[in-house]
């Protein structure tokens, strides 16, 4: 069986930690580099339910995407529910590792599994690694759509591809417009607007797109090409890197003869939980 260090090694190999926003918080939070690992597990968050899910499954190695400490602390005491996420991997001799930013702008990384999730054909970075001479990597994808669907039929197609959230797909634009290029984005992407209009593509999808923003962006491309906006949960949109980056440490294991056992945590931790449909007859009139 291998130790923590040469899995971790293998991992930052995948997701270089340099590669990470300098505002970010990447790589092992929790582990003893001598620890034999086993059993991997690999989810969105580091939050207690997948936490004792890992517990549960026997696993030695916990690695999601969101990181526990985004902005630092001066406690782990179990007081507290990041506390006890630590007592509790500690207790159970379980480690943890964080891919995040470093993740997202891989190759292949968090954008190309949404990609792939949404049967889009991937052509290149929606905005480039300036350091990366083959121009794969960077913060999400440009894709193309064959064969060209409306808006209404690709939202459709994302509702059923991604896993089910509360929210579901929200839509800004003509839902009978057709879609020939697409830009996706995991997670937020509302700070990618200038990059997508700059790419000429006919519908963005990604996740937490803001009032304010949205509506900013809608009207400043209305007068030049209509270019519609799908907003995803946050978590739909990057749970499916969980499985691109298991199937990788797969590979891996399978090349180092290390007969890990490789797990995806199909828990939702979304945090919203429930929708009501808005039932006004009338869309234009607001209620009194």
């Amino acid at each position: 069986m291998p130790r923590l260090s040469e899995v971790i090694a293998a991992l930052e190999n995948l997701w270089p930690a340099e590669r990470a926003e300098s505002w970010d918080a990447v790589g092992t939070v929790v582990g003893d580099p001598d620890q034999e690992v086993t059993r991997v597990l690999f989810a969105v968050d580091p939050v207690q339910e997948i936490v004792d899910e890992a517990v549960k499954l026997g696993a030695d190695l916990l690695v999601t995407h969101h990181p526990l400490y985004l902005r630092g602390t001066t406690t782990v005491a179990a007081t507290h529910f990041k506390g006890r996420v630590v007592h509790t991997l500690i207790k159970n001799d379980i480690a943890l590792h964080v891919a995040h930013t470093n993740a997202d702008t891989a190759d292949p990384g968090v954008s190309d599994a949404l990609a792939g999730a949404l049967d889009l054909r991937v052509t290149g970075p929606l905005v480039p690694d300036p350091t990366d001479t083959e121009g794969r990597r960077g913060l999400g994808r440009v894709c193309a759509l064959d064969p060209p669907l409306t808006v209404r039929e690709f939202a459709a197609r994302a509702a059923e591809r991604l896993p089910a959230t509360a929210q579901g797909i929200r839509v800004a634009g003509d839902p009978e417009a057709l879609l020939r290029t697409v830009a996706v984005s995991g997670g937020s992407g509302d700070s990618l607007f200038d990059h997508v209009r700059a790419a000429g593509v006919d519908a963005f999808l990604t996740a937490d797109l803001r009032h304010h923003p949205v509506a900013e962006f809608t009207a400043a491309v209305a007068a030049h090409s209509p270019l519609a906006l799908l907003d995803a949960a946050h978590w739909a949109t990057e749970w499916p890197w969980c499985e691109l980056a298991a199937s990788q440490l797969d590979e891996i294991s399978d090349r180092h003869g290390w007969d890990l056992r490789v797990h995806v945590s199909k828990t939702v931790t979304d945090p919203w939980t429930a929708h009501a449909a808005s039932t006004t007859s009338d869309p234009l009139g607001a209620p009194n």
